[in-house]
């Protein structure tokens, strides 16, 4: 008889537990009696709180959890983000920034905008020729218009959202519309089947909570894949240098101040800030290497920033929180009947938002391949942890990109990041290939690829990478085939411009009115 995969038990809430647990819930229709989900986090233990910002991606995981987007910006103090904005990456100097936004270039797919760019329009940042989003961001507008229905857009976006409720959020909502159980407890140890599964949990109370497939959420301590079975992990120190964190939330100091439609990431001399605007505060941090600066040198840099962007410094200083990154993940991530998802199965630098986004894929790959047996949960967990490993590598790499491209020389921190050694063959190959050509589709395999061929051109012609005089005789890349797509371009970002309203008065019009559900 086989063994049927019915119950499947989740530790640890946050971001990571809850939305795993819609994700598989809506897929496999918990509600109606189809799987059993269990989530079962300590009443004492809050989540990290880390990661307020997200990919378009999003917007599709929450629609078909059946979240309303209303309720969602209404509770969880989420603001619109349409790019990444990176200042003084390249040179450090005055006037340095370019923008990775989430629309794709002008024509891609079908021709090469860069060698036009680089003919007739090199005055002028790559991302402005060849998307209209760095104006809107710039001029501070919503993507879409009031009218626009729920997850629908005018301009492609994501969010910036506070983390800690939307794990809240989250739960109510998987608790109450998709028939998730939640329990409260603590996990005092497993017991371990005799063919080497977990076969349950114990619990504090002396109770079990048996289960077919278990999902470790349980963050920094990985309760299950690290301590338990014992996985091994990885370190990517030696690619990604940034393995500590100082964070702290800035009220606004007028209650009309704009919202930055982006992330704003300014480089520091060993590391980088992350300026975050949600509608009623920022939320700011400074990522550095403790390799090449003290805990002190990086709280004086912060709070620098914090002044200059009009922050009361004063005021916040005494609840900056500091956080540990330990870059790498674990060998595997899907060993026996236990998956990790989240921090538990690895954590980076936040550089490009990719925490929240690995949750959602993670997710949506146990749903899309849960076995329907134990018999083959062992070739679901091959799959799984083919393309986990595929997707941390690529992370890894595009993080990687940006500060391999930069021409900073005013530290050890900035040299050092461009050392052959610290870079991986696969990127060292790619950027060999790129000389000559932009990245395309067929550089990446994968089909839902976290960080696509569009991000990789933006990060490369944002930041100056010098590119052969003579571009490729192939007809994609001829640069007067490129125009007609430029000047549509610029047609969009002037209506654009004109017809869509700020992000603040956009979110405000959400909260006090709504958005129309599709």
């Amino acid at each position: 008889m086989s063994s049927r995969v019915r119950n499947i038990v989740i530790v640890g809430g946050g971001s990571a537990g809850w939305l795993t647990a819609g994700v598989l819930a809506a897929e496999h229709d918990a509600a109606a009696g189809g799987a059993r989900i269990t989530l079962i986090e300590s009443p004492d233990v809050n989540p990290v709180g880390v990661g307020e910002g997200t990919w378009p991606s999003m917007r599709d995981t929450l629609r078909k959890m059946g979240v309303s987007e209303t309720e969602f910006i209404r509770q969880c103090d989420v603001s619109f983000k349409q790019a990444s904005k990176f200042v003084h990456w390249v040179t450090g100097e005055p006037g340095d920034y370019y923008y990775h936004p989430f629309s794709v270039p002008a024509g891609f797919g079908r021709v090469d905008a860069a060698p036009l760019w680089r003919q007739e329009y090199a005055s002028r940042p790559y991302a402005d020729v060849v998307s209209f989003q760095p104006q809107l961001c710039e001029q501070g507008r919503a993507p879409k218009q009031a009218a626009t229905p729920e997850f629908a857009a005018v301009a492609n976006y994501a969010y910036h959202l506070d983390a800690g409720k939307f794990g809240q959020f989250l739960q109510a909502h998987c608790t109450t519309q998709l028939g998730v159980n939640h329990v409260l407890q603590h996990v005092q140890g497993v017991r371990a089947a005799e063919n080497g599964d977990i076969a349950a949990l114990q619990l504090a109370n002396d109770d079990e909570l048996p289960g077919d497939l278990f999902i470790d959420c349980t963050g920094f301590s990985s309760m299950l894949l690290g301590g338990h079975f014992g996985i091994p992990f990885v370190s990517r120190s030696g690619e990604l240098f940034c393995d500590t964190a100082q964070a702290v939330q800035v009220p606004y100091t007028d209650d009309n101040e704009d919202i930055a439609s982006h992330t704003i990431s300014t480089a520091q001399s060993a590391g980088w800030i992350w300026d975050i605007g949600l509608p009623t505060r920022r939320g700011t941090g400074h990522v550095y290497s403790s390799a090449h600066t003290s805990d002190e040198q990086a709280a004086r840099a912060l709070e620098s920033y914090v002044r200059q962007s009009g922050g009361d410094w004063d005021a916040i200083s005494g609840s900056v929180r500091k956080i540990s990154i330990n870059p790498g993940h674990r060998e595997i991530f899907w060993h026996r009947n236990c998956v990790a998802v989240g921090i538990a199965a690895g954590f980076i630098e936040p550089l490009e938002a990719s925490a929240l986004a690995l949750i959602e894929m993670s997710a949506a790959m146990i749903a899309d391949d849960l076995p329907a047996t134990r018999e083959l949960m062992d070739s679901a967990a091959r799959r799984f942890n083919e393309r986990a490993l595929y997707r941390w590598g690529r992370i890894i790499d595009f993080l990687k990109l940006h500060y391999v491209l930069s021409q900073r020389n005013d530290s050890e921190f900035w040299v050092d990041n461009r050392h052959s050694e610290t870079i991986s063959p696969r990127l060292q190959e790619q950027l060999e290939i790129w000389k000559y050509r932009s990245p395309s589709r067929r550089d990446f395999h994968e089909i839902e690829e976290i960080f696509p061929a569009a991000s990789y051109q933006f990060v490369l012609h944002g930041m100056g990478f010098e590119q052969a005089a003579e571009p490729s005789a192939r007809r994609s890349t001829r640069p007067l085939d490129a125009e007609p797509f430029v000047r549509e371009n610029s047609a969009l970002a002037a209506k654009y411009l004109a017809g869509l309203p700020s992000n603040r008065a956009l979110i405000e019009h959400v909260i006090k009115h709504g958005l129309r559900r599709i």
